[in-house]
């Protein structure tokens, strides 16, 4: 479903060992109703629901409710660091189009 490169996973295990707010949950990717091309990603902490798609990685889980699921198939997180910032990329095959600033999609 959703691959997490080494330098994603690697970033988020350094959350979970920092972010207290992360103790005891998963990692929740979704996408939801968003920005000017209609959709964009979010990121949060969570306790696993009715529903959840579950990935076990590398000491943690990753939680994605099942309308998100199916817009994120075959996805894969990366995790950039270079001169122009740093954040998690996703590379996903079901974007139709992109907004010029790359914060949200059409699926």
């Amino acid at each position: 479903m959703v691959t997490l490169t080494p330098s994603a996973v690697k970033k988020v295990q350094e959350f979970f060992n920092v972010e207290p707010a992360a103790k005891g949950k998963s990692l929740r990717i979704a996408v939801q109703p968003g920005g000017c091309s209609g959709y964009s990603y979010a990121f949060g902490f969570d306790n696993k629901k009715d529903g959840d798609n579950e990935i076990v990685s590398d000491g943690f889980s990753v939680l994605i409710d099942a309308q998100s699921a199916g817009f994120l198939k075959a996805s894969t997180i990366d995790y950039v660091e270079d001169t122009t910032g740093s954040g998690f990329k996703i590379q996903n095959p079901n974007v139709k189009k992109s907004c010029g600033c790359g914060e949200s999609n059409q699926f």
